[in-house]
């Protein structure tokens, strides 16, 4: 039966280029700016482990644009991170600021040009009346992770080391100019962090379909990106060299960033930022953890979408018509992925109160097709946690 769709309006001004060999276009999109200095924030150590990297840096100064280099160290990121960062680009002078890593880099470099225009530190941006100005200087993000999408997106997540809790914040001038996605430039990702990584990017366009705010431009590009990296992933988990399925997961989660764009994300990120707050694991992981038990009780409210991402993960049909088949094709990619469960990180019982008040005091739960009760948000954590092996 047709259905009125509900007006709604979007606007990504990004622009991107995608394909192996794009990011050695990198010196010619800072000539378009008519920059000569660089600031380039990358993973340390990155170059050493990841060649295309130090080709693409070579590249840049092979065309007379000097680079600065400020390395990240591991793990996300955190308001020292960014304080460092907004500092580097101040006293560099830079032109241009270029994101070379996974989504903690490229969300440092979003976090770090808005906090050196402001003249503000991270924590000082939180207190104040967030203002997101027209940025002064362009960012080009190129993701060496097939992740969060981040390099299309107009968010940022941050921890503030004050309280220890994560922050996002997002608008649509936190966004990167330019995102030169290179398929190329993830070869390098080892087999857990390219799992974690793939998982977030998966759940991210589930999320889509999810939320309230999804919208038909949303829910195409986001089951082009489930299709995509459901059929990819397990294979480039398997086997990092192998080509075809690390472009198309580098697709996967660049379409899986604008889907969080058009729509949103929902309970899975406030559940995952809660464990993330509270133990040190990575973004990818701590959604993974999850997201299963978001979608069980999520799919009571919107079993008609996730028959669609069922679809789109080649579920076999079941003449249910309630869901359950996106949940247990998200279930199966999770085993087959050999993915870690709560209590591996040390979870316990105890710690199920706290999770789920930072988990109902996040934005994105409140994306959700209908409001989450503490208890079902305990519960949820209770039921991952009740997992010993996928």
């Amino acid at each position: 039966m047709s259905q009125r769709i509900a007006p709604f309006s979007n606007h990504l001004p990004v622009r991107i280029r995608f394909g192996e060999g794009v990011a050695l276009e990198l010196a010619a999109v800072a000539a378009e700016h008519g920059a000569r200095r660089a600031l380039v924030l990358l993973d340390d150590g990155l170059e050493r482990v990841n060649p295309p990297v130090g080709e693409l840096l070579a590249a840049l100064e092979g065309a007379g644009i000097e680079v600065v280099r400020w390395p990240k160290r591991p793990g996300e990121p955190r308001s020292a991170d960014v304080d460092a960062a907004a500092a580097m680009l101040s006293e560099s002078a830079a032109e241009i600021v270029v994101a070379v890593g996974g989504g903690s880099v490229i969300d440092t470099a979003k976090a770090a040009r808005l906090c050196a225009q402001l003249g503000l530190t991270f924590p000082e941006f939180l207190d104040s009346g967030r203002e997101f100005p027209l940025p002064a200087v362009p960012l080009v993000a190129m993701p060496t992770t097939a992740g969060t999408g981040s390099e299309v997106s107009g968010g940022a997540v941050v921890t503030d080391e004050r309280s220890g809790i994560k922050f996002g914040i997002a608008n649509p001038n936190l966004r990167a100019d330019h995102a030169l996605v290179d398929p190329l430039l993830t070869h390098s990702v080892p087999a857990g962090i390219t799992a974690f990584s793939g998982l977030d990017a998966i759940a991210q366009a589930i999320a889509g379909m999810v939320a309230k705010t999804r919208t038909p431009i949303g829910d195409a590009i986001a089951l082009e990106a489930i299709r995509l990296g459901g059929r990819s992933l397990v294979f480039v988990y398997r086997d990092g060299a192998d080509a075809a399925a690390r472009s198309e997961m580098a697709c996967a989660s660049l379409l899986a960033g604008l889907t969080m764009n058009i729509s949103d994300c929902a309970a899975e990120h406030s559940l995952g930022q809660a464990i993330g707050s509270c133990f040190e694991a990575p973004h990818g992981l701590t959604i993974g953890l999850v997201l299963a038990e978001t979608l069980e009780r999520e799919r009571r409210f919107v079993p008609g979408q996730l028959e669609r991402v069922a679809d789109a993960l080649g579920a076999p049909a079941d003449g249910s018509g309630d869901g359950s088949r996106a949940v247990t094709a998200v279930r199966e990619l999770l085993r087959e992925l050999e993915f870690p469960v709560l209590g591996s990180l040390g979870v316990g019982e105890d710690d199920l109160d706290q999770l789920a008040r930072l988990a109902g005091e996040d934005f994105f739960i409140t994306q959700s097709p209908q409001p989450w009760s503490p208890a079902e948000i305990r519960g949820a954590f209770a039921a991952a946690l009740a997992l010993q092996a996928r």
